[in-house]
């Protein structure tokens, strides 16, 4: 496995240690959330990022980093709702959850080893700002998506673009 792999798997890691906690801590309550407030949530950690890298200083202590793997989380979040596309059942089991998770993280990871071979590591070039402000757009054109009922004419759908606003969150902790 190369470096890039395996810090890939390192902060996936990470991230999902923090989806356990949040799951033992608060159950499956996430399963309430519709698209648009998921993409909301991204947006608030995304846009939180960039307040905080232009001005150059954070009031509140939580940091940065956190943002980052909560934007991943979020992200497999809405996979998940978008594979299970049932409103009425919110209780999911852990174990479910869990299974749940890591299929999409592996497609997740999947992809990004298809475009890492196809771009050569360019994220690597990449500033910070240009993670947040990629993940911003995401957030725009997945907005415009929900608008349209979900339908695009020529564009990606809303998976390729949680899994963009993923894989950019787990670089931008590699580059960290």
């Amino acid at each position: 496995m190369n470096n890039t792999e395996q810090q890939y798997l390192n902060i996936v890691n990470a991230c999902k240690e923090v989806f356990v906690k949040k799951n033992n801590d608060y159950g499956t309550s996430w399963r309430v959330l519709r698209p648009i407030s998921i993409v909301d949530q991204i947006y608030i950690k995304a846009q939180r990022i960039r307040t905080i890298q232009s001005l150059g200083k954070q009031k509140i202590e939580d940091d940065i980093l956190g943002e980052w793997k909560a934007i991943i989380n979020y992200g497999l979040i809405a996979l998940i709702q978008e594979e299970l596309n049932d409103s009425e059942n919110w209780e999911l089991p852990t174990e479910r959850a869990l299974a749940l998770y890591d299929k999409h993280m592996q497609e997740t990871f999947e992809l990004m080893r298809n475009k890492n071979h196809d771009y050569g590591e360019a994220w690597r070039n990449m500033s910070q700002e240009s993670f947040a402000d990629l993940i911003l757009t995401k957030i725009l054109r997945l907005k415009q998506i929900i608008a349209n009922d979900g339908k695009t004419e020529i564009s990606e759908g809303m998976d390729s673009n949680f899994r963009d606003i993923i894989n950019y969150a787990v670089f931008a902790l590699i580059l960290s």
